[in-house]
């Protein structure tokens, strides 16, 4: 009998009697497995065969960060600390933006060496030929990428594309995402997804803000986060870009950047966008964060004095709170927060009537404490006490 190598009994099967047809799980022995180090990119911020998510606030130019990097990549230029990239093709497919009118110009702004980048446009079969659908065409583009022999970056802009199902479900999204986090180690390119943050989530977790399930970012092995804040002292606003989580290396630190806006020298009227990277920052991502929302205009206060204003009487119909308070230029999801920071509580307005809130039992209000009996409230109201927040 011939002898069997390391690797080979490594992952012969344990049981030779089990019958064939069945399926079987593959097991590799951990001697078998060769340590190797991360291949960085850019070290500490791009790995090559890695899921990156990219989010953040809007008008922070995400997608023009992502054209930025390609541009290095393109053209083995600096980092924005300094280092040199090394030098490869990219290939960007985006669901929102025509690379005739915004990805190339920006991307020659920056730099870029237009003959490494490739833009995905449609998937041909036969003679017939349709949009690329990330969550469906991933085989098509392995198909492509093969042809290609140094793709370092592959950009994805949403990376919500990807999932078929419901981008808030774990299972789908992380089915969905499988096969292009396959493609990119297959290839050894780095895999950047673009996204946005989720509307009223200021304070939280950088990865617990990303849009969708919370799979994207506990897929993703680095999640890379933008804001913009007011500097202060009549200074203009203040963009950076934040590394939120890393499970392949160091967290925390960014760095300032601005956005350039400009006419391409060779296309007379064609106006791009471009990155200028400032000096490097310290401190977490949700430190970053919490320094630059902060300073914004929240209208949340007013919003909280106005809400406990409209309850200090007793319970208002949310509709009615909803009514007035856009009369006064806030909006439902500022109603909202001004909710929880008051603590205002939902209840239900008899077993068919709608939602009414009101304000904590604890606090004092015209006439008595809040945690008046029923019998002296205004008759007909007809309250029943939630025993959670009810759908407002």
């Amino acid at each position: 009998m011939t002898a069997l190598t390391l690797e080979q009994r490594a992952w012969q099967h344990l049981d030779p009697s089990t019958d064939d047809d069945l399926p079987r799980a593959e097991l590799l022995r951990g001697d078998a497995v060769t340590p190797e180090s991360v291949d960085w990119l850019w070290e500490g911020w791009l790995a090559a065969g890695k899921l990156h998510i990219l989010g953040g606030q809007p008008g922070t130019g995400k997608t023009t960060i992502a054209l930025a990097l390609a541009a290095s990549i393109t053209t083995g230029g600096g980092w924005p600390d300094g280092k040199r990239a090394e030098l490869g093709t990219v290939v960007v497919w985006s669901g929102e933006d025509d690379p005739a009118d915004t990805l190339a110009p920006r991307l020659r702004a920056a730099g870029t060496d237009m003959q490494r980048v490739h833009f995905v446009q449609g998937v041909r079969e036969g003679l017939d030929h349709r949009p690329f659908n990330p969550s469906q065409d991933v085989g098509a583009l392995r198909t492509a990428l093969a042809e290609l022999s140094d793709v370092r970056l592959l950009i994805v802009d949403p990376i919500v594309s990807a999932v078929s199902g419901d981008s808030h479900k774990n299972a789908e999204v992380r089915r969905g995402l499988q096969p292009l986090v396959d493609l990119a180690r297959e290839h050894r390119c780095a895999l950047l997804g673009i996204t946005h943050f989720t509307k009223g989530t200021s304070g939280r977790e950088p990865v617990e803000r990303i849009t969708g399930s919370l799979a994207f970012g506990a897929l993703a092995r680095l999640v890379l986060v933008t804001a913009k804040g007011e500097a202060g002292n009549g200074e203009p606003a203040r963009r950076f870009l934040a590394r939120a989580k890393s499970n392949i290396g160091p967290d925390g630190g960014g760095f300032i950047y601005d956005l350039s806006q400009g006419e391409l020298p060779d296309f007379p009227g064609v106006m791009a966008s471009s990155v200028l990277w400032g000096s490097a920052l310290e401190g977490s991502a949700r430190e970053l964060l919490a320094g630059a929302e902060q300073q914004e205009d929240d209208p949340t206060g007013d919003a909280a004095g106005f809400l406990h204003e409209l309850l200090r009487y007793g319970p208002r119909p949310a509709k009615g709170i909803f009514a007035e308070a856009g009369s006064a230029g806030f909006s439902k999801d500022v109603m909202h927060r001004a909710k929880r920071k008051i603590g205002a509580v939902a209840l239900k307005q008899g077993m068919e009537g709608g939602w009414a809130w009101r304000l904590p039992t604890s606090e004092g209000s015209e006439g008595g404490t809040q945690n008046r009996s029923r019998s002296s409230r205004p008759s007909g109201t007809g309250l029943l006490p939630s025993m959670d927040d009810g759908p407002f």
